[in-house]
């Protein structure tokens, strides 16, 4: 395979499995036989990369993976076997009948996602060869988040404390990255520090009033679970305990002038 494809479509961030001993027809290791759907083949594709470790995985390593695993389903016009037709698989992610609107995927970010409960769920059903009736999704809460939550409720989602502390990597966050994180300003000081602090689990606690049943979807295409929630409660709540002596020092500082 040539090096333009390979750093165009995000091949080197893709388990060596998936780039290896493409079946006769269609399929590197998935079954992407005749009975299943565009959108089934391209949740299968980011089940597999999921399992291989890429959590979350981008826009363009799904679409290479698809790709490669039923190229004549996701290959360009013309030169299939070479690259992929990016503009089908994204379609069948953000569409209005996409992935992301059915609750299987979640978006963690810019061109980032992760498969939601629901997602794997459907991904090993299908793997299985199950042909029973599709179960049928939990709804996603129709009710509309305010903005102001909902804005603040994404930042939290993309904040890179989040990030590093899903990955284990607690010991890289700084207190700047906890103020970032609680929207705290170097110049706040006094009861305001904790006005601050307080807006995390507020917000928190605004969007669990309105689930209904596990999800709630927002106006970006994200959606939300209650595990989401505990987790940010539970940055939140390592973010506290790490940087208290900080916070004390910040709400015991005077201003000059």
């Amino acid at each position: 395979m040539d090096s333009f494809a390979r750093t165009s479509f995000g091949l080197d961030a893709l388990p060596n499995h998936m780039l290896q001993n493409r079946l006769p027809s269609e399929g590197i290791g998935v079954n992407s036989g005749p009975e299943l759907t565009v959108s089934q083949k391209i949740l299968l594709a980011a089940y597999h990369l999921e399992e291989g470790g890429n959590t979350p995985f981008s826009a363009e390593a799904l679409i290479v993976a698809a790709w490669k695993a039923n190229p004549v389903t996701f290959g360009l016009k013309g030169f299939a076997d070479q690259y992929p037709d990016s503009n089908r698989v994204l379609a069948c992610v953000m569409g209005e009948r996409g992935l992301a609107r059915r609750g299987w995927l979640i978006k963690m970010g810019q061109k980032l996602y992760c498969l939601s409960r629901q997602g794997k769920e459907e991904a090993r059903r299908v793997q299985s060869g199950d042909e029973s009736p599709m179960p049928k999704r939990r709804a996603l809460a129709q009710i509309k988040v305010p903005k102001d939550v909902e804005a603040h409720l994404i930042n939290l989602f993309n904040n890179i404390v989040v990030r590093r502390f899903k990955e284990g990597m607690k010991r890289e966050i700084t207190y700047k990255d906890a103020c970032r994180f609680w929207g705290l300003a170097e110049t706040v000081h006094g009861p305001a520090v904790d006005d601050a602090l307080s807006s995390v689990p507020a917000t928190l606690d605004a969007v669990e009033k309105l689930l209904i049943g596990e999800t709630v979807e927002l106006s970006n295409g994200m959606s939300a679970s209650r595990e989401d929630l505990k987790q940010l409660a539970a940055v939140h709540k390592f973010l506290l305990e790490q940087f208290s002596r900080h916070l004390s020092l910040q709400r015991d500082k005077t201003r000059r002038f």
